[in-house]
């Protein structure tokens, strides 16, 4: 059951003195931000107001997300910060004789709302922007950054050495519940474990003999992986035929872990396959899979030299005036930069309900046709610096005034990836998979701008 907002704060609260009590003026301003009716609209239509356990007041829900993307604190810091503080609990609606929500209750509101929430919370706060004239649209920058995900450095057996840990514990959370098991099913890790440790001391030698022992304790990890998934695929189907046979009087717990079980076994497999395809010698794959926990993380290679490849989703950012952020996009793999470009301009357009008067965008925005797509879209003044070696009127063109002074506004873009990476989350995503790191992504760029739009007014 949704409740959107709790009841007047009681009299304790009535009964605190005011300088303990006072909000400072940021916060003040958020709260007033966030008193707009629209950030309630997306809950009501995902929830039921009659039926169903009741939920936190989501005014409360949002100020807390907002603080714990602000100061980027962790659920269980978060809730122990906010009961310490008469502040902080004035300004997320929290009575003092009321318990501060627990960090499981926003762990799973934050799941079962998912992306879909935030995203339109984030549009909610452009519309409330717009409609206080506070931005207009009319300059549009656009750049790409990297979101790693949690993971550890993606190695061959280091990946292989995740699938049968997580196969071996999952099995025997199964055999624990009480599923009678006919097949047997045995724990390799021990050997797994002692031929990690061998390769980390031939790494040592840093030779070529060195590489080829490795690749072939690899080998001998694939085949120990296989003979894994051949045992835990008979448990499976075992598992199912007695969930089949027992019916109603199994615990959806089991149910949950021969689904866990399952799909660890078809990530496990596609890392077997591409395991085998690189000690063949293919070290091209083109869906290469880094992680058995995050599965639609990728390799992202972005050519910076402290950071030649990085691990995990590409976002991005579309930006206007004062520094507020309109649009954000988590994409999976690396797609080129140019091929993003009209996408922004059009979501950009639909925003506005119009096209921007001037747009910026780096190199790797400049493809061929980019900048005359643009002009055909709306766009007066399209300043894309061109990849390679330009001609002497292509020089000319782009030391106009107009074109330098965008690109120095562009410029100012960076530090605000970098603030965004700093303060806000953005340089590694906290929660697993596409759909989490999308969640975190966008709640951050939703504190963003609410710290943004706080101290702009």
């Amino acid at each position: 059951m949704l409740r959107l907002k709790d009841p007047q704060l009681t009299l304790w609260d009535a009964l605190l003195p005011s300088d303990l009590v006072q909000l400072n003026p940021e916060l003040a301003r958020v709260d007033e931000l966030l008193e707009d009716d629209k950030f309630m609209a997306p809950f009501i239509s995902r929830f039921d107001a009659r039926l169903g356990r009741p939920t936190i007041p989501i005014e409360t829900y949002l100020r807390l997300m907002y603080l714990k993307h602000r100061y980027g604190l962790g659920y269980e810091v978060l809730v122990q910060e906010v009961n310490d503080s008469i502040k902080w609990r004035r300004f997320c609606r929290i009575p003092l004789t009321q318990k501060v929500p627990h960090a499981t209750t926003l762990i799973k509101l934050t799941k079962r709302c998912g992306p879909g929430v935030v995203e339109e919370l984030n549009k909610a706060l452009v519309q409330e922007a717009r409609e206080k004239k506070i931005i207009r649209g009319r300059k549009l920058q656009v750049d790409t950054t990297v979101v790693e995900a949690n993971i550890h450095h993606p190695t061959d057996a280091g990946l292989l050495a995740d699938g049968v840990r997580v196969i071996t514990r999952t099995v025997k959370k199964i055999q624990e519940a009480g599923v009678t098991l006919a097949g047997t099913f045995h724990n390799r890790q021990r050997s797994i474990k002692k031929r990690i440790y061998a390769i980390n001391k031939v790494l040592k030698h840093r030779s070529n003999e060195a590489y080829q022992e490795v690749r072939e304790i690899t080998g001998a990890i694939l085949k120990t992986t296989r003979k894994v998934i051949a045992e835990a695929t008979c448990i499976v189907r075992e598992a199912k035929d007695t969930l089949q046979q027992q019916g109603d009087q199994i615990k959806g717990k089991i149910h949950a872990l021969v689904q866990t079980l399952e799909e660890t076994i078809s990530r496990t497999e596609k890392i077997v396959t591409q395991t085998a395809a690189v000690q063949e010698g293919n070290l091209h794959l083109p869906d290469r899979m880094v992680s058995i926990f995050d599965p639609d993380a990728r390799p992202i290679k972005r050519g910076k030299a402290n950071a030649p490849v990085e691990f995990g989703y590409k976002v991005l950012l579309q930006e206007v005036e004062h520094k507020i952020i309109t649009g954000y996009k988590v994409l999976r793999g690396n797609p080129a930069d140019d091929t993003l470009l009209f996408g922004a301009v059009e979501d950009h357009t639909e925003t506005f309900n119009h096209p921007p008067h001037a747009l910026a965008a780096d190199r790797g925005f400049g493809g061929s046709g980019n900048e005359n797509g643009c002009h055909q879209l709306g766009v007066k003044q399209v300043s894309l610096p061109r990849k390679g070696k330009i001609s002497k009127a292509r020089k000319a063109y782009q030391s106009q005034s107009w074109f330098k002074r965008l690109q120095r506004w562009r410029a100012g873009g960076e530090a605000t990836i970098s603030l965004l990476k700093r303060k806000y989350g953005l340089r590694r995503s906290l929660s697993r998979g596409y759909e989490g790191t999308t969640t975190w992504v966008g709640y951050g760029i939703l504190a963003y701008n609410l710290h943004r739009l706080a101290t702009i007014v």
